[in-house]
């Protein structure tokens, strides 16, 4: 099962699952705010709360950057293993917090554990798909992450049937009944193995040094670059996750049991379009054009900067799905080729240290952005917020077209 041509594919498919999982744990919190603020109190405060889903944030992109070094050096399958046993246990003890310090501490260990799975399931992906199908493969694993914000979505409306706590409870043990299964099915790359090669202390497996690995990727100027476009586009990316469901609930009038899975339904459904529609036309272009993977993304960050200016000011539920849906899409396009442009310009044996720092970045942009979002909701609006984000990803979009000039698809050393 290793070595057929099946088997990438069906780790796309298994790792498609913890995709989900991953942002269906962390998105609940979300859309059960009221619920869980019936036994909580201090989840009323719009700025408690924008404290508590940013610390998540904060430990996730601090952790990030190490977890990307680790992943380098030692088996992805068992560090995806792992951090998805942990971050489920950690979601079935939320259901017994009774005090909003609880809450805060639990949401920064899902953070530690939530950080190793990324870099790790990108680059196995990516390491089982050189060149062809890439961004297909990658962009269908990051539709389970929108699927799980989706059904994260959903969280107010389960709370309400039967109660925040057993809703943590049940994902949590499914989460690691899940894990148990992996743990079985699972396979690393062969030549990732470090069983491959016998490095020195304080060496990858192909004997190189972190040291060496960091200086490497930040004496790149591409990365820079790279790393500006991916953490500007998240700004409206967390954003939208954490308070697309209260803007939708205070533009259109709806309460959260709607406006929560209207916002998160919208952005999830069409990112999978894009990704659908994105990752294809990056796989086919890249054969004639090799920047071709950087101007599907960038049709896509086009897309994301009209729409969040409709966003933000749209008082219309028709304008508000349409504009939603618009920037969807453009996120699925974007989102899915993140990682193949990433190997346009650095090796394998560094690609999850350096996703590990896009990650890192993008989300303290995210945990800066939510808590923003929270201070400046009664003084500024969250509509406005929304529409200024667009001018952002304008600077990112040229700086994108400008300077990134790959030499080809998939860079050895």
């Amino acid at each position: 099962m290793k070595t057929s041509k099946i088997y990438p594919w069906i780790v796309v498919a298994l790792l498609w699952v913890v995709a989900l999982l991953n942002y269906l744990d962390r998105q609940m919190l979300s859309t059960m705010q009221s619920n869980i603020a019936l036994d909580i109190p201090a989840l009323r405060n719009a700025e408690a709360f924008g404290a508590l889903m940013a610390i998540f944030l904060w430990v996730y992109g601090i952790a990030s950057p190490f977890s990307g070094a680790v992943a380098d050096r030692i088996s992805r399958k068992w560090l995806i293993v792992g951090s998805l046993g942990v971050w489920s246990g950690v979601t079935f003890a939320m259901g017994y917090a009774t005090e909003f310090s609880q809450l805060m501490w639990l949401r920064g260990v899902m953070g530690i554990s939530e950080a190793l799975y990324i870099p790790s399931a990108l680059s196995l992906i990516a390491d089982y798909f050189t060149g062809k199908s890439r961004s297909l493969a990658i962009g269908l694993h990051m539709t389970g992450l929108y699927c799980g914000q989706a059904l994260g979505g959903f969280g107010s409306l389960v709370a309400t049937t039967w109660s925040w706590q057993s809703t943590f409870h049940w994902f949590g043990i499914g989460g690691v009944a899940y894990a148990l299964l992996l743990a079985f099915l699972l396979r690393e790359k062969e030549a990732h193995s470090p069983a491959a090669a016998t490095p020195a202390a304080g060496q990858t497996s192909g004997g190189e040094s972190m040291v060496r690995s960091f200086a490497m990727i930040f004496s790149n100027v591409a990365f820079w670059v790279i790393l500006f476009f991916f953490a500007s586009s998240s700004i409206p990316g967390w954003a939208t996750k954490n308070w697309l469901p209260t803007l939708f609930r205070d533009n259109l009038g709806l309460g959260m049991d709607w406006a929560g899975p209207m916002a998160t339904l919208t952005i999830a459904l069409s990112s999978f379009i894009g990704v659908m529609v994105g990752g294809p036309i990056s796989d086919r272009w890249v054969k004639r054009n090799v920047r071709g993977r950087i101007y599907t993304s960038a049709i896509g960050l086009s897309m994301m900067i009209p729409a969040l200016v409709l966003i933000g000011l749209a008082h219309n539920a028709w304008l508000s799905v349409m504009a939603g849906l618009c920037f969807g899409i453009g996120y699925g396009m974007f989102d899915a080729n993140n990682m193949p442009i990433l190997c346009q310009f650095v090796a394998p044996g560094r690609r999850a240290m350096a996703y590990g720092f896009m990650n890192s970045l993008g989300v303290i942009m995210g945990a800066i952005t939510t808590q923003a979002l929270g201070a400046l909701t009664e003084s500024v609006g969250l509509g406005l917020c929304f529409s200024l984000m667009g001018g952002i990803l304008l600077v990112a979009l040229a700086l994108q077209l400008l300077v990134l000039k790959p030499e080809c698809d998939d860079m050895r050393d």
